[in-house]
């Protein structure tokens, strides 16, 4: 009854229009006077408060502030750069430039919408240019994006490790392996359709251009290896890694390459600021309703059901998958974990299934939610950047879409695909 009205609530604030830190608190207030009166107001504040009092988020908005200055800077223009100039003249070039870029990209910001922002504004003239469709040109740009959530170092990771207790480490690891898979999963379909319209070459470099896009892009380069090498061999911390992130990429952007001015340090920290609340806010509503999901002891109601209806790990994964991919069409993804994750980690803990397994399923359903339509945060934050209308965005992913299911199934019942390299670093 209390996850019936709980969703009821949170559905009719999202369709009149309310903005999502109301969506989630509202019903979570209302739930707290209506059945669990007896619970003091000073818990709601604490809940409020504790939800962002964690060591583990610092990393968040350090992480922002650096996606932030790179993308305002030289940082990504010179990533582009370099893997256009070793494949961009290559079939299916442009395109695979197009996906490199986002994952280079994505490897040091963390951020799915800073990516579409970022690189979209580079890559798609040059994809019309190498003679791809617009649609595929646009559905491309947007849903490489996606593997910025699943490269280290991903925020929707960090956020589920905050909220199970999952490994940072082990969750950033099977995230570079589902993003590796996911990216080669985009570059088939790139291929076939190089091959089958005759696109994607773009024009061959002059001679020694590689060298010195190389040389150019050496400090660039320096951030993604710097973070997830420190990461991976212990040297520190993810929200150290997160705090050295804005340190390089600001000695990079200002003292390096000097593309930028002080002034424009205090703008990127206005943009950074901005989205930092956002997101916290969005977090310490999000604990409060976790709260009362498990005060309500809703896991327990869904295992009950589960058992009753004598579903196993397979009907449940299928279950969630489901879940998630329909909540990612209408609320962020933020929204969708702060909502879901609380009811369903108890749940696949009791299936044997391991979190950081289950983490990785979840982010993967994040990724998707982010370009399908009708909601899709990504689909409009290319329309925006690029002027081109929603429609015709989203009349680019659907191909891409298909590509993003079939990897989801492979991920979901094949664990050792993503499990390696996590097995193989917490062993």
């Amino acid at each position: 009854m209390i996850i019936g009205l709980i969703i009821a609530l949170a559905a009719g604030l999202l369709l009149l229009g309310f903005e999502m830190f109301l969506v989630l608190g509202v019903p979570s207030l209302l739930t707290k006077f209506m059945f669990f009166g007896t619970v003091p107001d000073v818990i709601v504040v604490q809940r409020l408060v504790g939800g962002v009092n964690h060591s583990t988020l610092l990393a968040i908005p350090f992480f922002i502030f650096a996606a932030e200055t790179m993308a305002s800077g030289q940082i990504a223009l010179r990533l582009t750069a370099l893997i256009k100039s070793m494949f961009g003249h290559r079939t299916g070039g442009m395109g695979h430039t197009t996906i490199g870029a986002c994952m280079a990209f994505g490897s040091v910001s963390g951020s799915a919408p800073a990516t579409v922002a970022a690189l979209g504004r580079i890559m798609h003239p040059e994809l019309m240019r190498a003679g791809y469709r617009e649609k595929f040109s646009l559905g491309l740009i947007v849903s490489s994006a996606e593997t910025a959530l699943l490269i280290p170092p991903s925020i929707t990771l960090i956020i589920y490790g905050w909220l199970t207790g999952t490994s940072i480490i082990g969750l950033f690891a099977g995230g570079l392996v589902v993003g590796i898979v996911l990216g080669l999963a985009f570059a088939l379909l790139v291929m076939w359709e190089s091959v089958r319209t005759g696109a994607g070459k773009g024009a061959r470099p002059p001679k020694g251009e590689a060298v010195a896009a190389l040389k150019a892009a050496l400090w660039a380069l320096g951030l993604p290896i710097i973070i997830l090498g420190g990461i991976y061999t212990g040297f520190f911390t993810p929200t150290e890694a997160a705090a050295v992130a804005v340190i390089y990429a600001i000695l990079i952007e200002f003292v390096i390459y000097r593309d930028l001015s002080w002034r424009d340090l205090l703008k990127i920290a206005e943009r950074s600021a901005v989205t930092n609340a956002v997101i916290f806010i969005l977090l310490a509503v999000g604990s409060l309703l976790s709260y009362f999901i498990t005060r309500a002891q809703v896991p327990a109601e869904i295992i009950t059901f589960l058992a009753y209806i004598d579903a196993g790990p397979v009907m449940f994964l299928l279950i969630v998958n489901l879940a998630l991919l329909i909540a990612g069409m209408f609320i962020d993804p933020n929204s969708a974990l702060l909502i879901l994750v609380p009811a369903l980690a108890p749940v696949a803990a009791t299936f044997g299934i391991d979190p950081v397994h289950f983490g990785l399923i979840v982010c993967l359903n994040i990724c998707i939610g982010m370009i399908t339509p009708p909601f899709g945060l990504d689909i409009f934050v290319a329309s925006s950047t690029l002027g081109k209308p929603v429609l015709t965005v989203i009349q680019g992913v659907w191909p891409f879409l298909a590509v993003n299911l079939v990897v989801l199934v492979l991920i979901t019942y094949v664990p050792d695909v993503s499990m390696f390299l996590p097995n193989l670093i917490l062993r």
